[in-house]
């Protein structure tokens, strides 16, 4: 089997985050240049044409509802404090919307007439999200007010009538409310009062404007998608996620055409389900779109509702997008994202598998083995962990794993307690006091593999970015004698100095997750792997953005000075214009060719 170097692996590209305009141009987001931007194609498999050329990555485009232009955001070095920019296509002419570039600007959505769009931005105070309307030719300080915020608040459309807005508000992962405000008076009326955590996510307005539909586990552990009438308050069940409970995780509508489509997230692969309201909760379906098996999402609607695009991933297929005609399923792939010239067929297929852990329950994962002659003592294995940690694992194309799968490494993923995608109950296993029973789980996955015929026991390594770069640490202070190194990015290294230290707009979110300040303290310090480095006996690697807003670059600098002290073998690699993670594909490629040097030098 030919060996392709880690440069190659991280120069596939992805296309994705694709919008539908009204001239049947596809808009979508292509990190072909390195970082992602604006390209378009008006046919499918036709030659793109970019239309944004920064070093910084753009992070989402959505076409005018009526012209030809889109609004894209950006925010600069990875700092997170996006900027809204609107693009004429035609002209090519780029205009900076917001021109505040201390604040965060978060997209809420085109009006139907295309005249003014929405969004959320704390610039009256970095803990608070507010509500504004712009007109399309505004900006800066043109953008209006309609509603000043005291929370974490984010748009979710308009009405068909242009006259109101769903507004989101995030308590914390697990605990939501809904709102819509009225654009002309600022009323802002609540629509999910409610005892306990519940979420209510992916709202989306209903044909009459007099419904919200949107996916919720207020009676239930699992997410369904539910109707709100907004007069009465009553809900009523659309879609539940199946016999076997699984989440039913998005939704989109076409106001007009009353076409639906709506995702289940069955054990981490998406099954999207296409059909027509024929009455305000019953969807008749029409015939299912023809995927790659894997993570499909992003819903885009063309004018008329007859066609969706739809950004669709697999293990094997990088990431692309497909044009769905509406009635009939008929699916076309648009885009062509390069696999830089490594044969598709040598991308390999995860195995689904489950493990036990301490407490009986079983642990779901991903076991991706090389396809080639297993040596004779076994493969080395990397276990990668996700974020979050209110995250999950799922079966999209990772270029790192492919690259570590070609290089003679195994790749385990668990979805420990505390993933999302398997109920509230299973991701509140995590909360607080419970925090390390999910580091015990990594212990009972690496146990498993010790029994695994093609894996090499002495050979396992724990990598993990952000909630996964501290589960790395944790895994390494707790359980040193399982490692044989340590992969730490962009990790939490000391749950009291981050949370001091986070975004002030992420902070009640966090201590919702983690636990708080004020009455936690000594709990968060106890579990902190800071103040364990001393139990690690394996190399540890650590790597690091210094823009870092939600876990600061100090947590890296500390854990590493501690690490010296000790005379724990420590290496550390900071990007002065990265944040939380690496978005330049000139520091992917350093990031990981590093990594690699790491892992060859000691595993």
């Amino acid at each position: 089997m030919h060996r392709y170097d880690v440069e190659r692996y991280l120069n596939v590209r992805g296309a994705g985050g694709a919008t539908l305009g009204p001239d049947g141009r596809l808009s979508f987001l292509l990190d072909a240049t390195g970082t992602s931007q604006v390209w378009s194609v008006d046919r499918p498999l036709a030659w793109p044409e970019q239309h944004t050329f920064f070093e910084e990555r753009v992070t989402f485009v959505d076409a005018s509802p009526e012209r030809a232009e889109a609004v894209f955001g950006m925010d600069e070095g990875g700092n997170e404090r996006a900027q809204l920019y609107r693009l004429d296509f035609e002209t090519g002419a780029i205009t900076d919307l917001t021109e505040r570039p201390e604040a965060k600007h978060r997209w809420g959505g085109w009006a139907g007439d295309g005249e003014r769009f929405a969004f959320a931005s704390n610039r009256r105070e970095e803990a608070t999200f507010d509500v504004y309307v712009q007109g399309r030719e505004e900006t800066g300080d043109d953008a209006e007010l309609v509603h000043a915020g005291d929370g974490w608040l984010s748009v979710a459309g308009w009405s068909p009538d242009d006259d109101r807005l769903i507004v989101h508000e995030a308590h914390s992962s697990y605990d939501h409310d809904l709102y819509t405000l009225e654009v002309g008076s600022g009323e802002l009326t609540h629509h999910t009062p409610h005892d306990g955590d519940v979420r209510y996510g992916s709202p989306e307005w209903g044909p009459d404007g007099e419904a919200l539909y949107l996916v919720t586990d207020r009676r239930s552990d699992t997410l369904r998608l539910e109707r709100l009438e907004l007069a009465t308050g009553e809900f009523a069940v659309v879609v539940d996620g199946g016999g076997d409970g699984w989440n039913v995780d998005g939704v989109a509508i076409h106001e007009e055409s009353r076409r639906v489509v709506y995702s289940r997230n069955v054990d981490g692969y998406t099954e999207i389900t296409v059909g027509e309201l024929v009455a305000p909760d019953r969807v008749d379906e029409f015939p299912a779109p023809d995927l790659p098996r894997g993570v499909a999402g992003g819903v885009s609607f063309g004018p008329d509702g007859d066609r969706f695009a739809i950004t669709a991933t697999g293990s094997t297929d990088n990431a692309n997008v497909h044009v769905v005609e509406t009635t009939t399923g008929e699916t076309e792939r648009w885009t062509n994202a390069s696999t830089a010239g490594i044969p598709r067929d040598t991308f390999v297929e995860p195995e689904l598998v489950h493990y036990p852990t301490f407490d009986g329950r079983e642990i779901p994962a991903f076991l991706s083995t090389p396809e080639s002659e297993t040596p004779e003592s076994g493969y080395p294995v990397v276990v990668d962990v996700h974020g979050g940690p209110e995250s999950q694992r799922r079966p999209s194309f990772g270029a790192v794993k492919q690259y570590l799968l070609n290089g003679g490494y195994a790749v385990l993923e668990p979805n420990v307690r505390g993933s999302s995608g398997y109920g509230r109950a299973y991701a509140a296993l995590d909360d607080v006091e419970k925090r390390m029973d999910s580091v015990a789980d990594l212990r009972a996955g690496v146990e498993w593999l010790h029994d695994h015929p093609e894996v090499d026991p002495d050979r396992v390594v724990a990598m993990g970015g952000s909630y996964g770069g501290f589960m790395v640490l944790a895994a390494l202070t707790e359980y040193p004698e399982l490692w044989a190194a340590g992969v730490d990015v962009v990790g939490i290294a000391n749950f009291v100095t981050f949370l001091e230290n986070t975004g002030d707009w992420r902070r009640e979110l966090r201590e919702a997750e983690y636990g708080s300040l004020e009455e936690d303290r000594e709990f968060l310090e106890s579990i902190s792997p800071i103040n364990n480095v001393e139990a690690i006996e394996s190399p540890l690697f650590v790597l690091h953005g210094a823009n870092d807003p939600r876990v600061p670059v100090s947590e890296a600098e500390r854990i590493v000075e501690e690490a010296r002290e000790r005379d724990v073998p420590v290496r550390k690699l900071i990007f002065d214009d990265e944040g939380h993670g690496f978005s330049k594909l000139e520091n992917r490629i350093e990031a990981y060719r590093t990594i690699v040097e790491f892992l060859e030098e000691h595993v």
